[in-house]
């Protein structure tokens, strides 16, 4: 069922729509993906994600492993009906979680052996147990397992690193092939802040044969021109036969500047764990609802958004609910950063599908303030 189909394209730049057509709904992009680890959009219901916007969202095949495990989501069918949820979701491989968050972990050629950070139970997560685990999820977009990288990393450890992702990826692809799952398998771009290694990975992982791309390892520390000038160098560079994704980026500055790169797809904590720490996203850059400047300020947070946040209440009212610790402003805070995230996207695709996606990109940065 999975089809990607190219709509349209900017005059001006590499901005393009498209179409992913899959088993569980159609998702128009560029596209904005909340991410949803624990089979949740922490702080929202998966019908106000709805309202929202949102046409997929992303879980995490190492936390629903962990908790509440393929035992239980296997009595569900899938995750989708576990968390009542009937379109796409993507899974990321768990790799970088198990980088990031595991109590102890080893790298081999097999995969990563770990504890869980949960209980200290040990494991042994391997490119054909990812995808296993994604399988019993359910999962719409299934994504390899990568070798991921500190930042800074030696040109030496990025090209082992990139290595083993190619080796990982066909034996994630052959594991794959060889299962009756209807879910579309992703592979992963590496290749650390080396133009020319990201080159290298992209021609060994578009030799194996997927039917979308990622890059890997942006967002991971680097300075912002560091990260804007590797995805310029390999966005152009992945097939334009197939959807092109963007992993854990990031400010909705970046996603206006890597939409002008070609770039189809993304996914970040930012909306939601920002809306959690009071940061909201606004047509001038982001606020801070704390700030002792809003505690009698009877406008919304955007007068031009439309979400139920800023149709309902005040910013007065929501620094109140945020200083008080409310629960209510977890949820007021993350559904209008939810709906900036996928209406900017909404915006950006009207605009490059009437060509004036350049107009909109200058606008867009204009109104930042400064």
């Amino acid at each position: 069922m999975f089809k990607y189909e190219l709509k349209s394209r900017s005059e001006e730049s590499r901005a393009r729509t498209g179409e992913i057509t899959t088993s569980r709904g159609i998702i128009q992009t560029p596209i904005f993906m909340p991410v949803g680890t624990l089979a949740t959009v922490k702080s929202v219901s998966p019908e106000e994600l709805k309202e929202a916007g949102a046409q997929i969202i992303l879980g995490n095949t190492y936390h629903l492993y962990l908790r509440p495990g393929c035992d239980v989501i296997e009595q569900f069918s899938g995750v989708h009906a576990f968390m009542n949820w009937d379109r796409p979701i993507l899974t990321d491989s768990g790799g970088f979680q198990v980088f990031s968050l595991a109590k102890l972990s080893k790298l081999s050629e097999e995969g990563y052996a770990f504890q869980s950070h949960i209980d200290g139970s040990r494991h042994l997560l391997t490119p054909e147990k990812s995808v296993e685990i994604q399988h019993c999820l359910g999962s719409d977009i299934i994504m390899c397992l990568d070798q991921c990288l500190h930042f800074p990393a030696e040109r030496s450890e990025a090209e082992s690193a990139l290595q083993l992702t190619t080796r990982w990826a066909k034996r994630c692809h052959d594991f794959h092939q060889k299962s009756d799952n209807p879910g579309t398998l992703f592979g992963i771009v590496q290749g650390g802040m080396f133009n020319d290694l990201r080159r290298q990975s992209l021609d060994a992982i578009a030799e194996i044969g997927f039917q979308g791309y990622a890059i890997g390892g942006l967002s991971v520390g680097e300075p912002k021109d560091m990260m804007l000038e590797v995805a310029d160098c390999t966005i152009p560079l992945l097939p334009a036969h197939a959807p092109r994704y963007v992993m854990g980026v990031g400010t909705p500055e970046d996603l206006v500047a890597l939409v002008a790169m070609g770039a189809d797809m993304f996914d970040c904590v930012m909306p939601t764990r920002n809306a959690r720490n009071g940061q909201l996203f606004t047509q001038h850059g982001a606020i801070n609802i704390c700030n002792a400047r809003f505690k009698y300020d009877m406008e919304p947070v955007d007068t031009q958004c439309a979400c139920y946040t800023c149709r309902q209440y005040s910013r007065a009212y929501l620094r109140h609910l945020y200083m008080a610790r409310e629960l209510l402003a977890y949820r007021l805070n993350t559904l209008h950063n939810l709906h900036y995230y996928l209406h900017l996207m909404e915006d950006v695709r009207e605009a490059i599908e009437q060509d004036r996606f350049e107009a909109f990109k200058k606008d867009f940065y204009d109104k930042r303030i400064k």
